[in-house]
């Protein structure tokens, strides 16, 4: 039979990163493509004899249904830590548990964007974000990063020139892909045009506590006395992707309409993971953790760069250095086909991200792309950007 499918989601296309995972599941293949966390920043010792005890201890409770909002113990426990670390909570704010931070552009988008309504990103910004906000046909306006964060011209023309903006997507540490970071004097401007022209921000920070150097910027969401920030937070980076954890901390209103949606997408996002994460943030050494997590990330990302001065830059492909994150994002220079390099390296068994399938119009032209360096091992990263390098210089 014809199948039809719905206009919302005619145009969209699958994740080019997901695509890459096809050829990065070959063994023989170095995938500097992925955004997973390092294999060795799994607390699995804790999350086992955490899994145990609840098992034991609390065994109806994990694997019956709860409620929509979250398990009460670790929304208070998140809730305590965000309003003691980072001064982000009002009395006007809820927080709620999602299904992954990825849920949340989901929730948001669905509550308050209506078809043709515009959404203002960076450009380039996360992929994941970007087909959520497509998936409800919103128009999307990349607004160009600059190494301290969006360009405030642009952004301010495009407040005064778009129809109907809903809100501005910002990934405020460590951008993926770019690792921008955007300084507070431009978060502070950011707020401040969101409140001069009425539209909320969305902020997201999966990776703010992968700070490997510098020193740490209030989130946008600290200073928020209008109730015009959503920001969205994760444990799939500090604790476990596969458990799909993320929170919203938000203005009420907005929160409650959220939580009708989620009703109808998935009741409530996974109870055991929830317990374990609760158990491991109030009875573990939670700032410990973190710490050695960015202690590995220090190493891994140091020792990366080391690589790409070693290989890239010498044959004219530049990067920007970063203080936090998984991700770097690598230039070529002029005249060099982005798409044909980030073939040619796949043919030469190394996966890197082409940079247009991070733009809000994937047809732009685009001369960079993405590596990971939290997954490979040091010698699978060294092999990788060896082979780019060479790549390079044959290209030049």
């Amino acid at each position: 039979m014809e199948y039809v499918v719905s206009d919302r989601v005619k145009t969209l296309k699958p994740s080019a990163i997901r695509e890459i995972f096809k050829y990065a599941a070959d063994p023989t293949v170095v995938s500097l493509s992925a955004g997973n966390p390092a294999p060795e920043a799994f607390p699995t010792e804790a999350i086992a004899e955490i899994s145990n005890k609840i098992l034991t201890e609390e065994p109806i409770a994990a694997l019956q249904y709860s409620v929509t909002e979250g398990y009460p113990p670790l929304r208070s426990a998140v809730s305590d830590f965000m309003k003691n670390e980072y001064n982000v909570g009002r009395d006007f704010d809820d927080l709620i548990i999602t299904s992954g931070a990825q849920q949340v552009m989901d929730l948001l988008t669905k509550s308050m964007v209506n078809e043709g309504d515009t959404v203002i990103c960076e450009a380039p910004s996360f992929i994941g974000s970007l087909n959520s906000f497509r998936s409800y046909n919103a128009r999307l306006c990349g607004i160009p990063l600059e190494s301290d964060g969006m360009n405030l011209e642009a952004l301010e023309s495009a407040l005064k020139n778009e129809k109907n903006v809903r809100f501005i997507y910002i990934i405020s540490n460590f951008q993926n892909p770019s690792g921008v970071t955007t300084s507070l004097e431009k978060r502070k401007a950011i707020y401040e045009l969101a409140k001069k022209y009425g539209v909320m921000i969305l902020e997201d920070n999966p990776y703010g506590e992968l700070r490997i150097s510098g020193e740490n910027i209030a989130p946008i969401k600290s200073f928020d006395e209008d109730g015009i920030v959503v920001y969205a937070g994760s444990f799939s980076k500090i604790l476990s992707p596969g458990m799909r954890l993320g929170y919203v901390v938000a203005p009420k209103p907005v929160v409650s309409k959220m939580v009708v949606c989620k009703q109808g997408e998935d009741v409530h996002t996974n109870t055991w993971a929830q317990m374990v994460a609760h158990r491991f943030m109030t009875e573990y050494d939670f700032a410990g953790h973190l710490k050695s997590l960015r202690e590995i990330y220090r190493k891994k990302a140091t020792f990366c760069m080391e690589l790409l001065d070693k290989y890239l830059v010498p044959n004219k492909i530049t990067y920007q250095p970063i203080e936090g994150g998984l991700f770097i994002w690598c230039k070529l220079p002029d005249g060099v086909d982005m798409p044909d390099f980030c073939k040619q390296a796949v043919l030469r068994k190394v996966c890197v991200v082409p940079g247009n399938a991070f733009l809000t119009d994937e047809s732009e032209q685009c001369s960079s792309f993405r590596i990971n360096f939290s997954t490979p091992t040091d010698e699978q990263l060294e092999k990788g950007i060896k082979i780019l390098g060479e790549l390079a210089k044959e290209i030049l």
